[in-house]
């Protein structure tokens, strides 16, 4: 592999000009402008040239700008107008995401943001020079533009030509399509017949994209070289390479250039480092065009904005071929990825519906919840709490143990055993889905050398750290290896980001315990209020109120942890960009988890088991009695904490921040600006499309978008039987996320660089690892949150009749109130118009008058038994099935397997028909050498032999 710093040699094509564009390098360079678009009195000399250098025919692949100190004579009339519109402009485009510290490795300017520093302006200079002698030297061809209508920022236009982009396209090993095609034939079996069934039907759901060719015939593909062009399909020199091809060689070449920047001595620097220090602002590629306007010409945003971006699309299908086109593999696979989630979701939210309706049908059936409601049961309870408390009776807790039915039924086992199921489906059917990709796509080659490649380019924060150390070592010194940071280097990094981390767990378990006291005071202020609506509606006040406060506090420690991950990642100094990457998702990955998920397994698994029993409570900070469950169970509350949390995240923080905050900028820059609508229209529209997407806001990555569907995906399979309506509203809010995000990528974002990726990497060990957890999870919550297993116990083992009639009273155990500690009893205790001698409380425990009173009874411990074996069970037999699926359905569709045996088939024929046209090419020009024309006894000389077919 040739280092950073190697020059490049001529290819013998080059040398030969075989194809017919070549010049020598004197030439090149003497051919290559750095011109001003605009006069001296500021007026454009080109108005109307779009994408383009001043000549109107070499496109702008890519765009540094930085920025300069304009004289005054050279401003003109409308920069003077609109400059405090666009550095407002600017200024809230650049901050427009609210989870930009969840950053990926694509955008050069988003990873060295951490490293501004103040460089001098003479420095900038002389390393703008430096920087830009190395990228002609390279073969790019640079323009500049410093007389622009935004104050104060210069860009430089780059644009790769003919042979640089055959000869970075080599280096990179890009696939590009051959003159070859052949017919891609569709096994006809069962699975294929139904896929075209479907295909047939859901033809009005399809996108109005035109595919360039038809889908049965498909390029052979092959790494490109610049010895064998003639195998490729230039029939259109302009289309061969695509604008995001060209914009990704080019930052390749950005990356690989390195320069000596100014007051350091003999230490090269990237253009990450460069935009760390501030010498270029920031660098990015163009979009294709407009969306709307009079200049907007048929474009692929413009038909990605109709027909993906547009909520009036909303029940189509993606164009996903388009938008890899556009964006590239790894952002295509994102949106492949969450297409094929919210269609799995479609199944798992009938089947949650069926079975919350079925809940609501069987209320009325329901035994346990008839003999609450019943005011013939004359059961008197104990107190909630001391002394404020007084008993009141069973009857008055009918509301929330027929509600509690319509989640704890017989049918939410069922539902478990479903969703665990469906998550093994869904990874099964996204591997598949996946793979399907990469044959389309022309990724099955990519492997870990074209991965080596990305990780061999260091980041700016790294760089400078080495940097620092290399000058703090002492000159004299020899330097016989190259300075590298060591763990000794990063240990006090390391004890800070585990130091840190635990610290923010701690704040989480705080944060929830707060909340926990929070209940326990209100209940017993509520309690004692004068005020009878306030103590009719207590239990729906407390949980409400208690359930928001949560989400709150979510949402504020959810932007808070973002944060604080980026800065311990960046503590640590990673080496590479995946390895940041890496360990940023998984810090905030374990933050964000834990964050939304405590106050859920508390209520799960937690509360009401860590209460005591009346005479003998436990009690935190000395007063406060742990708070215990309603009689129909914690499975209630539970499913509105969970409710909540869902439903406000996704309102709150994933819809609202990303579309309110954006638009309520804009309204506030329209009220800061002097200019009306009409003056801000006309400016607009003429503005050159590298200042356009100037003002665009950086692009922020894809891995916030992920994160956040982890953690819903985490809401939807955990708790799913607490919450069986829970896939519903994750469907119904990614049908609005996916336009939403089409619409930030296509409109509001620049464009990104595209990246390569065969796959989205460890989201599927998170997504894989999560499935696994909920069997576990949902295991626990059937057998222990919920009634399930002692109505199972009660109905087949102490039942008379063989049903759930006396259930309720066999649940209850007794205690005598004169056993009360003192100061515990309640202020009233004639509240319900009568002394009460005995009352009952929710436990399987011994009677006062047995021989062990209050010792834990038969029943509690052949209950528990009955409950761990039934974890045991469901997780080896959901488990089970699990694997059994895995390993019927295979990753790789067969139609695929085949289709790619058949395509390196036709590729060792392509090759061996190009070498036997070269063997007899040869043995035609010996023949006339030696002055003979007698053709070869081999074979005849096909014409076409030069061309290799």
């Amino acid at each position: 592999m040739m280092r950073r710093n190697d020059n490049y040699l001529p290819a013998p094509g080059e040398e030969k000009n075989l194809d017919g564009d070549f010049t020598t390098a004197k030439a090149r360079k003497e051919s290559i402008p750095m011109i001003r678009l605009y006069a001296d009195d500021g007026s454009s000399l080109h108005p109307s040239l779009g994408p383009y250098f001043f000549d109107g025919q070499r496109r702008v692949d890519y765009v540094l700008t930085y920025s300069i100190q304009k004289p005054s004579n050279i401003r003109r009339q409308s920069s003077k107008i609109g400059e405090n519109f666009f550095r407002q402009l600017r200024r809230s485009m650049s901050m427009r995401s609210s989870r930009a510290p969840l950053q990926p490795r694509e955008d050069p300017e988003l990873a060295a943001q951490d490293q501004r520093s103040d460089y001098h302006e003479d420095d900038k200079r002389s390393t703008w020079k430096e920087f830009e002698k190395k990228l002609l030297e390279s073969g790019l061809e640079l323009e500049k533009d410093e007389g622009n209508k935004i104050p104060g920022t210069g860009f430089l236009k780059i644009h790769a030509p003919w042979n640089v982009l055959c000869r970075e396209a080599e280096f990179m090993k890009l696939k590009m399509p051959t003159k070859k095609v052949y017919e891609v034939k569709q096994g006809r079996n069962l699975v294929e017949d139904i896929r075209s069934f479907i295909h047939r039907v859901t033809i009005p759901l399809h996108p109005k994209v035109e595919p360039n060719q038809p889908q049965a015939i498909k390029p052979l593909c092959h790494p490109f070289s610049r010895e064998k062009q003639h195998l490729f399909d230039m029939s259109d020199r302009d289309k061969f390479f695509s604008s995001k091809t060209r914009s990704a060689i080019v930052y390749e070449v950005l990356k690989r250039t390195r320069c000596i920047m100014s007051g350091s001595t003999n230490y090269s620097m990237g253009i990450t480092t460069l935009l760390g220090n501030g010498v270029y602002t920031s660098a990015y590629p163009l979009h294709d065009g407009d969306i709307d306007g009079v200049n907007a010409e048929p474009n692929d945003r413009k038909l990605l904005y109709e027909e993906w971006a547009s909520y009036s699309v909303f029940y189509k299908y993606q164009p996903i071929n388009l938008i890899r086109k556009y964006f590239g593999e790894k952002v295509g696979l994102y949106f492949a990825w969450l297409g094929v989630y919210t269609q799995m979701l479609i199944p798992a939210a009938i089947v949650g519906v069926i079975v919350f309706l079925y809940g609501c049908a069987t209320v009325d059936d329901n035994i346990p919840s008839m003999e609450i409601c019943d005011p013939r049961n004359n059961i008197t309870m104990c107190p909630l709490c001391d002394r404020a408390c007084s008993y009141w009776k069973l009857v008055t807790a009918c509301g929330t143990a027929r509600a509690s039915h319509l989640f704890d039924n017989p049918a939410t086992v069922f539902f478990s055993i479903f969703m665990a199921l469906w998550a093994v489906l869904f990874m099964e059917h996204w591997k598949r889905r996946q793979m399907r990709l990469n044959y389309i796509w022309d990724l099955t080659g990519f492997g870990e050398e074209e991965e080596e490649e990305h990780k061999d380019h260091y980041r700016a924060e790294y760089e400078l750290r080495v940097m620092q150390k290399s000058m703090r070592q002492d000159q004299s010194e020899p330097k016989e290896e190259k300075v590298k940071l060591t763990c000794t280097d990063r240990l006090p990094a390391y004890i800070t980001v585990v130091v840190m981390m635990g610290f923010m767990i701690a704040v989480t378990f705080a944060m929830v315990f707060g909340v926990i006291l929070y209940r326990i005071s209100i209940k017993a202020a509520l309690h004692m209020s004068t005020n009878p609506a306030a103590r009719s509606n207590i239990r729906a006040t407390v949980k409400g109120t208690a359930a928001v406060i949560n989400l709150i506090i979510i949402i504020i420690l959810d932007e808070i942890y973002a944060a604080i991950a980026r800065w311990l990642t960046t503590l640590e100094v990673p080496k590479t960009d995946q390895s940041f990457e890496e360990r940023l998702i998984f810090k905030t990955f374990i933050l964000k988890f834990v964050n939304a998920f405590t106050p859920i397994v508390y209520l799960a698994f937690f509360r009401g088991r860590l209460v005591g029993r009346p005479g003998k409570y436990l009690y935190v900070v000395d007063s406060y009695r742990m708070e215990e469950c309603a009689h129909a169970g914690c499975l209630m509350e539970l499913c509105i904490q969970l409710c909540i949390t869902m439903l406000g995240k996704q309102l709150i923080q994933n819809n609202l921040f990303e579309i309110g905050i954006p638009k309520l900028k804009k309204l506030l820059r329209k009220r800061k600006t002097d200019l009306d609508s009409k003056e801000e229209e006309e400016l607009n529209r003429t503005l050159q499309r590298h200042e356009k997407d100037h003002l665009l806001g950086p692009f922020v990555g894809i891995n916030p978008e992920y994160m956040e569907m982890i953690i819903q995906f985490g809401m939807v399979t955990l708790f799913v039987a607490s919450f069986p309506l829970a896939p519903l509203f994750a469907l119904l809010n990614n049908i609005i996320e996916i336009r939403l995000d089409a619409k930030k990528f296509v409109m509001e974002l620049r464009r990104p660089i595209a990246a390569r990726a065969k796959d989205i990497g460890i989201w599927y060990n998170l997504l894989r690892g999560l499935s696994k957890v909920a069997v576990i999870v949902n295991a626990f919550v059937i057998a222990f949150t919920s009634d399930f297993i002692p109505r199972l116990v009660y109905q087949y083992t102490y039942s008379p009749d063989g049903t759930l009639h006396g259930f309720v009273n066999h649940t209850l155990s007794y205690f005598n109130v004169s056993d009360f500690e003192p100061g515990t009893a309640p202020m009233q205790p004639n509240h319900l118009g009568y002394g009460v001698k005995v009352c009952r409380y929710k436990d399987y425990r011994e009677p006062p008058w047995s021989s062990t009173p209050y010792d834990l009874s038969k029943e509690f411990w052949a209950i528990l038994a009955v409950r761990l074996a039934f974890v045991i069970v469901f997780q080896n037999v959901v488990m089970l099935m699990s694997d059994f699926v895995d390993w019927l359905i295979p990753d790789i569709p067969k139609n695929i397997s085949l289709q790619m045996h058949k395509e390196k088939v036709l590729m060792v024929e392509l090759f061996m028909k190009e070498e036997q046209g070269k063997t007899i090419a040869a043995q035609g020009s010996q023949s006339q050498d030696n002055g003979t024309d007698k053709p070869s006894p081999v074979q005849p000389r096909p014409r076409h032999a030069r061309a290799g077919w």
